[in-house]
């Protein structure tokens, strides 16, 4: 079991860091300072997370958030190799997120939107981890040719449904990219209720 992990984790890493995917564009967009808070959603074998965590620094904190156990062990095995103490490996069981509450800068979501039910109310409920002025970016497949994985299993959201949604659950979009070549990136701020 272990070892599969380790070799599905280390696909998601080798895909994560591939040139073509432009991970160096996505760090850019996504704009992080030493000591934010980051929420890696979906962090499979963890490359954005230590990415992140060398970015934040040792005053910066990045919590690795998978479902899997076994993603969580290789991630916090590479952080412990890199040097990095600032990364919180954490298990979502039953949809239940143990984070601290309004203390986190920046959630990040790479190519895991299409497997949550229920989108509107998750987005909702994720606004209470965010500090004011926290920020969601996500990562999301564009809809893939009939015949490919994306097309057949529609593992996929057009970028207009996921605006429309993070609208639903209170927030507004903040900036668009268009710099990847199978996926689209957006990032959201919390709308001010007051206004």
């Amino acid at each position: 079991m272990r070892k599969m992990a380790n070799f599905q984790a280390k696909i998601f890493n080798k895909k994560a860091s591939d040139p073509k995917n432009k991970p160096d564009q996505i760090i850019e967009a996504i704009a992080l300072k030493p000591s934010q808070s980051i929420a890696d959603i979906g962090s499979g074998g963890g490359y954005f997370s230590l990415r992140f965590a060398e970015m934040v620094g040792e005053g910066g904190r990045v919590y690795a958030i998978d479902t899997k156990p076994e993603f969580l062990e290789y991630l916090k095995n590479n952080a412990k190799e890199k040097g990095l103490n600032n990364v919180i490996p954490t298990l979502v069981s039953r949809d239940k997120l143990d984070l601290p509450e309004k203390s986190l800068d920046l959630i990040f979501m790479r190519n895991v939107t299409h497997h949550i039910p229920n989108r509107v109310e998750y987005f909702k409920k994720l606004k209470r981890f965010l500090k004011p002025d926290g920020r969601i970016a996500i990562i999301e497949y564009k809809k893939g040719k009939i015949f490919t994985f994306r097309g057949l299993f529609g593992h996929y959201i057009p970028k207009e449904t996921i605006i429309q949604e993070m609208g639903e659950a209170g927030y507004l979009l903040e900036k668009e990219f268009n710099f990847l070549p199978e996926q689209h990136l957006t990032i959201y701020a919390v709308k001010n209720e007051r206004l």
